[in-house]
């Protein structure tokens, strides 16, 4: 399996698959297209049965058949095709096999590396084969070695008929690093009971609790004059928003938060002193206080137009996914089918709540509930990236063990 894993998660991690907040097209990049119709190709190829491309939502399903006598619970499991906003072009993944626990040279010729005293949890790599960038481009493990794992999960059953399982869905979507993909994922087609992601971290990695999110836009209009005569008339966009993100609470913030504790962040601001347009995003596990924050961040708007002539500050505020353990807590049987196909395999389930959302945080409230498995990944979403084929290779035994165990029941 190892082997098939390596070819396959480089051959995906190549290709350029960088979503984009600019656009909107569905798909939001033409080769998030390019490369699902190339992998329906590939799913039909290894047998998988009923492989649709949706050119509506950029999905791409298939069905692997029960090899059961009686029934038994679908599941399903998800990945999506692109990768964060990072560069993506011309991806060279860097294979280091038996790794020997010393600092990683990614560049030569740009002077890049891995260190194990900035990274030291690359000890815990030694005599693996690791997977690194070439240190000018993310590695894209986030989440090609989710589907990868999925993919040749599905391609074992098929070459181990002997192996137990009832009816399995698959799915990969795009658009899920801009928070997009999963509002236009067809549940009702999909029929399946119950699925799981795979898209998080380091192996034992099992969440089924995330955050509530929103995000606010912020157009602030300036009033910009020459300096030599802007006493009383100039209103410098920029200074504002400078003073509005100092007004919020400066112990809420990612970097100075951690658990169950939510926060706010400017994620991006552009402008002038005519205008600045800045985004942030507001994040809490807590359903009332995520309202709080939501409200709080309204009225300090309002304040904020009090002090001017007119309104200057114009906010867009929209929610973008929720807590799923409000949905899954509901029944947690699924919870723990994974956690104990974690337990049969030997691998240590690290449950805890996510500082983070996934596919599966907008699925679940779609009315499919799909709390989140480990990909064996780390250092997303930059030029650190890396991922083990060992890693990987587990997270496709979870696969088949929960569909194994599944199939008992």
């Amino acid at each position: 399996m190892n082997e098939r894993l390596l070819e396959r998660f480089v051959k995906y991690a190549k290709v350029n698959t960088r979503s984009d907040m600019n656009s909107q097209t569905v798909p939001t990049t033409y080769s998030q297209v390019e490369f699902a119709l190339k992998l329906a190709e590939e799913l039909k190829e290894i047998g998988l049965e009923e492989v649709e491309f949706n050119e509506k939502n950029g999905f791409v399903t298939a069905t692997l058949p029960s090899n059961l006598q009686h029934e038994v619970p679908t599941i399903g499991f998800i990945a999506h095709i692109d990768t964060a906003d990072f560069n993506a072009e011309n991806i060279q993944p860097q294979v280091h096999t038996n790794y020997d626990g010393q600092d990683i040279l990614l560049n030569e010729k740009l002077g890049i590396v891995m260190s194990t005293t900035e990274f030291p949890q690359l000890a815990n790599y030694v005599g693996k084969t690791v997977i690194t960038t070439d240190g000018t481009t993310l590695l894209g493990a986030d989440d090609k070695a989710g589907m990868a794992s999925i993919v040749t999960a599905m391609e074992e059953f098929i070459q181990h008929p002997e192996l137990p399982h009832g009816k399995i869905r698959i799915a990969f979507g795009p658009d899920e690093e801009i928070g997009r993909g999963a509002l236009l994922f067809d549940v009702d087609h999909f029929q399946a009971d119950f699925a799981y992601t795979l898209d998080s971290g380091v192996v034992g990695k099992f969440e089924y609790e995330t955050f509530n999110a929103a995000q606010a836009e912020l157009t602030i209009k300036g009033t910009s004059v020459h300096p030599g005569t802007a006493k009383d008339s100039m209103i410098n966009a920029l200074l504002v928003a400078a003073q509005f993100a100092t007004a919020l609470p400066q112990e809420e913030v990612p970097e100075k938060t951690e658990g169950y504790q939510g926060f706010y962040m400017l994620s991006s601001q552009v402008g002038t002193i005519d205008e600045v347009k800045a985004t942030y995003i507001i994040r809490d596990h807590d359903k009332e206080t995520f309202e709080h924050r939501k409200q709080h961040f309204i009225a300090l708007v309002d304040q904020f137009n009090e002090t001017f002539d007119q309104p200057r500050i114009d906010l867009k505020l929209y929610d973008q996914y929720y807590n799923m353990r409000d949905i899954i807590e509901n029944d947690l049987s699924i919870v723990e089918l994974a956690i104990d196909a974690y337990k049969s395999l030997g691998i240590e389930p690290d449950v805890k709540a996510f500082r983070g959302g996934t596919d599966g945080s907008i699925i679940t409230y779609k009315g499919l509930p799909t709390p989140n498995i480990f990909t064996g990944a780390e250092n997303l979403h930059g030029k650190y990236e890396f991922v083990s084929v060992e890693g990987m290779e587990q997270a496709a035994q979870v696969v088949i063990e929960i569909a194994r165990m599944n199939a008992e029941k």
